[in-house]
């Protein structure tokens, strides 16, 4: 049944929704829940998993302008607990009704619902078998309260795994008092199978009982002693105002400019990524979309407990709905712009997440600087970088999210891994094979952080490609007489299985996206490039379970044609899924990749043997990449940036140049001669040695002359 269309146009829409990339508004999302649920389709046991804006096709972006009315859809992700199966709808905002209805064909069961991880505790906690494994172990039934049960992915391991079922595993921990760090006592061995729909307990793994490791090791203020002196502040103002433009979700900075959106699997996407170019006078495209398409964190221990741990935590969990609201001097700092996100829980009512996202400029240091040598003459230009990001805390974890906008015309996506590790506990006297000793019978065991980031290039147009760039040294000869030359070898990659590749450091691998179609001036085609941080590989067997649920892993790049389904390296439903899935069967197809329409697929990786110094909670980790311009631009794009000024170190024309005394003045102190100051006074002191010298000759010859005479 649809709603009355006349009843939709008095409340659609509240907000001004001038972009089919902008996410959907609160009252849209209220429309569309009533819409679904006022249909003849619904009926009671069905749940909501996710609600977002249907992207629009290329086809129809590439002749939308602004003002432009279009269509709004709504893209509708359900699933029916009475029937075992997920449910896949098309809402039409603009009509009123349900346009599309179907049964999900994927593989795998949809990302669990944050709804689901409460349910999941009160399950087990109510369980007897659950009541007798932590009484074995000593654990008062009348003080559980204390015990935790950590949501983890079911995971696919054997046939008890079967997507047929919904379900999700609880992994139990201990707190000795209300504020205690949980993950200082796991209790080791126990663990539960919950089937979510059938709302009970299918399975409990109990290997034995190993001592509960009982030192307390707390983060919070008020367990730390001690705390050093406050730094003094560190204050970031912009008294004229910020350089940056918002218009919606649309936004400009310097000669950048992009769209964004936020859903509650990705988190932030970035779309139609555009650079104005000063020297062709273009507004030139880069990238139509970007987004983090995939994380996978394997645990990578032999236990029973910790083996099981393997995260896909953008299409189990969802960064979005896990995102974080964000604090103005805790994690941005300056001046700031947000965004809220709201999204649709289980049961169709509409939860907000203020200060999603936030927005603000950064000293980036030095962008270019020289000095002459014979001049003393100092240029230097100062780099201004714009950070877009959010942050999500994904059980233990914490990911912080940055994407970089830089005046070099670079694009950085930085991540930083935060938060309290994984823990497992091992009997007295023993240690951890596959982990560090954190605490006498406590252990962090190795894992890895794996991201796929997913870009929908088009460097000046939708034909692209990407090379390969390997550096070899030739070998000592007539062209390399010295035996100290190297050339850049370049590969082209046709297909998408010659694609498939991982980096090499001996030959300083790296990759390039290329338009053959647009050439610079030296006549050579435009190019972005990836730098990369940190990388790894992934440590696990070939015939692991983890192995063929994320066969993305093996490669850190992939290259396929553009494909407005294929949006997620390791399937759509990586949960529960056997595999294999994703980008490892799509490739298979083996498609021509060589100026087409492509994405580029890049995989980065932090490789984590825990340290002491990681314990209780650790310090930043940093990985990522960076988009760099490679031939793209006739010339530095950051040529026209004007001499940076320096109010702060007292100049008093304002500008960095060479000279600045303490008090502001350009006056020299005699006792602190610059290098241009001693050469000039030795090259004067040699040029009268020689003056002299010289008139010493002329003496002498005028003295022989005479002497003749």
């Amino acid at each position: 049944m649809s709603l009355d269309i006349a009843t939709i146009a008095r409340t659609y829409p509240k907000h001004n929704v001038a972009h089919p990339f902008d996410p959907l508004a609160y009252d849209e999302l209220e429309t569309t829940v009533r819409i679904v649920q006022g249909s003849t389709h619904f009926r009671n046991g069905m749940r909501f998993v996710m609600l977002q804006a249907k992207e629009p096709t290329k086809a129809f972006m590439a002749t939308f302008r602004s003002g432009q009315s279009f269509e709004r859809l709504a893209d509708v992700l359900l699933i029916d607990t009475t029937a075992n199966r997920s449910i896949d709808a098309v809402v039409s905002l603009s009509k009123g009704e349900v346009v599309s209805w179907s049964i999900a064909q994927d593989k795998g069961q949809p990302m669990l619902i944050p709804d689901e991880f409460v349910e999941m505790t009160i399950i087990c906690m109510q369980d007897e078998r659950v009541a007798r494994a932590l009484e074995k172990r000593g654990l008062d039934i009348a003080e559980r309260g204390l015990v935790c049960i950590d949501p983890l992915s079911a995971g696919y391991f054997t046939e008890a795994e079967d997507p047929s079922r919904r379900l999700v595993r609880g992994m139990f921990l201990l707190r000795k008092e209300s504020n205690d760090n949980i993950y200082a006592h796991p209790i080791e061995g126990l663990t539960a199978l919950v089937d979510l729909n059938a709302q009970r307990v299918v399975d409990i793994t109990d290997t034995g009982v190993v001592p509960v490791p009982q030192t307390m090791r707390n983060y919070e203020r008020q367990y730390v002693k001690n705390l050093r002196e406050p730094l003094k502040p560190i204050v970031i103002t912009q008294p004229e105002g910020v350089n940056y433009t918002v218009d919606g979700w649309s936004v400009r900075w310097q000669r950048w400019s992009f769209h964004m959106s936020f859903n509650a699997r990705e988190g932030l996407v970035l779309h139609d990524i555009s650079y104005d170019d000063p020297f062709t006078g273009r507004v030139r495209p880069i990238c139509y979309r970007a987004s983090i398409s995939e994380m996978t964190v394997p645990y990578c221990d032999s236990t029973s407990t910790n083996g099981m741990k393997n995260a896909f935590d953008v299409g189990e969990y969802g960064l979005g709905v896990l995102a974080n609201s964000l604090t103005l001097g805790c994690d941005c700092l300056g001046e700031i712009r947000y965004f809220d996100f709201d999204f649709v829980n289980a049961f169709g009512e509409i939860e907000s997440v203020p200060n999603a996202i936030c927005m603000h400029e950064e000293d980036d240091s030095i962008m270019w600087k020289h000095t002459d040598l014979r001049t003393e003459k100092v240029e230097n230009r100062r780099s201004t970088k714009f950070v877009v990001s959010f942050i999500s805390t994904v059980g233990n974890y914490e990911y912080a999210f940055y994407w970089n906008f830089r005046l070099d015309g670079s694009i950085e996506l930085e991540v930083k891994a935060n938060g309290i590790m994984q823990t497992g506990a091992v009997q007295p006297g023993e240690k951890a094979r596959h982990g560090t000793m954190m605490e006498e019978g406590l252990y962090a065991p190795n894992h890895q952080h794996f991201f796929c980031a997913r870009l929908d290039v088009q460097l000046d147009g939708d034909k692209n490609r990407v090379v390969e760039v390997n550096s070899v040294a030739d070998p000592t000869g007539p062209t390399n007489p010295l035996g100290n030359a190297f050339y850049a070898k370049t590969t082209i990659f046709e297909t998408e299985q010659e694609a498939k590749r991982c980096h090499d450091y001996r030959s300083a691998r790296t990759w390039v996206v290329q338009n053959p179609n647009s050439l610079n001036r030296m006549g050579t085609p435009v190019g972005y490039r990836i730098e990369p941080m940190e990388i790894g590989q992934p440590y696990f067997n070939e015939d692991s379970a983890i192995a063929k649920r994320a066969g993305y892993l093996n490669h850190h790049l992939w290259v396929t044609p553009f494909n407005e389904t294929e949006l997620f390296a390791a399937g759509r439903f990586p949960n529960q899924n056997p595999g294999p899935d994703g980008l490892p069967v799509w490739t298979e197809q083996n498609r021509a990749i060589n100026n087409e329409d492509i994405v580029l697929w890049y995989v980065f990786c932090h490789h984590h043997v825990a340290r002491l110094e990681d314990w209780p909670i650790m310090p930043s980790a940093k990985l990522g990449f960076k988009l760099k311009p490679t031939n793209f631009f006739d010339f530095n794009p950051a040529l026209d940036l004007p001499p940076a000024f320096a109010k702060t170190c007292g100049a008093t024309k304002g500008h960095c140049e060479s000279g600045h005394a303490p008090g502001g003045t350009r006056e020299f102190v005699p006792q602190r001669l610059t290098r241009l100051m001693r050469r000039t006074m030795r090259r004067e002191k040699l040029v009268a040695e020689a003056e002299g010298l010289l008139e010493e000759k002329r003496a002498k010859r005028m003295s022989g002359s005479k002497s003749k005479a």
